[in-house]
């Protein structure tokens, strides 16, 4: 079945960046949008960035914007979230997320979840 897998995560300080990435297998990566949500302890997981299929539309939450990128590289099969200037609040369990189209992902329901991987940003 699909497989979305994480790498990246980890404990840092404020101000520190961290690059996540999401493996992506037995789907054709190159026709999914594709997106990275969060879910903090205690809270409902959120949206955090999507993008596209071909990578040209790209959008994130209010509060990243600026701060993280998000990107793909379709022959490698792989998304990635650059966070930079992390703070305390970013402090989440991250997940990849694919779906057929960009409203799909944009509602907060993709076709396929990938396990999550935590980051912990310290003050």
């Amino acid at each position: 079945q699909v497989q979305l897998v994480e790498s990246g995560g980890g404990l840092v300080q404020a101000g520190d960046s961290l690059r996540l990435s999401c493996a992506a297998s037995k789907l054709t990566f190159s026709s999914y949008a594709m997106a990275w949500f969060r879910q903090a302890p205690g809270k409902e997981r959120e949206f955090v960035a999507a993008i596209s299929w071909s990578g040209s539309v790209s959008d994130y939450r209010d509060s990243v914007k600026g701060r993280f990128t998000i990107s793909r590289d379709n022959a490698k099969n792989t998304v990635y979230l650059q966070m930079n200037s992390l703070k305390p609040e970013d402090t989440a369990v991250y997940y990849c997320a694919a779906g057929t189209t960009y409203s799909m992902l944009r509602s907060g329901t993709p076709r396929h979840w990938g396990q999550g991987n935590q980051v912990t940003v310290s003050s």
